[in-house]
């Protein structure tokens, strides 16, 4: 059974920094495609940062520079670093989780959706003031 929690969000002040954490159960973080996603109140999921089963990573360009996704295969987690918050980072951040790879999506230069992720956590709220 495959479970995903959430830790770390709260709230923050501009331009400070933040580790999400995400520890996974049911399988070996690393055998499968991961990512991050974020949802805004009012809009739609946002992916933030992508890994896939062979380990690569992907960012959209605007999250380039200040989001660095991260595994640890001894925890078994899967972690989002932060920096130089903004209050446009205020949102519900999501770890997320499917065994089948990405590597689909990379050849139509595209990064995957949300819906091509199965498995969700319930997401940690990050607010930025």
């Amino acid at each position: 059974h495959v479970q995903l929690v959430e830790s770390g969000g709260g709230l923050m002040q501009a331009g400070g920094s933040l580790r999400l954490s995400c520890t996974a159960s049911g399988f070996v973080v690393g055998t499968y495609a991961m990512a991050w996603f974020r949802q805004a109140s009012g809009k739609e999921y946002e992916g933030v940062a992508f890994i896939d089963s062979d380990g690569t990573i992907q960012y959209p360009d605007s999250m380039k520079g200040r989001f660095t996704i991260s595994q640890d295969i001894a925890k078994n987690t899967l972690d989002l670093q932060i920096n130089d918050l903004q209050p446009e980072d205020t949102a519900k951040y999501y770890c997320v989780a499917d065994r089948d790879e990405k590597s689909w999506w990379s050849r139509q230069h595209r990064l995957p959706p949300s819906y091509a992720y199965t498995h969700w956590g319930q997401g940690t709220q990050v607010t930025v003031s």
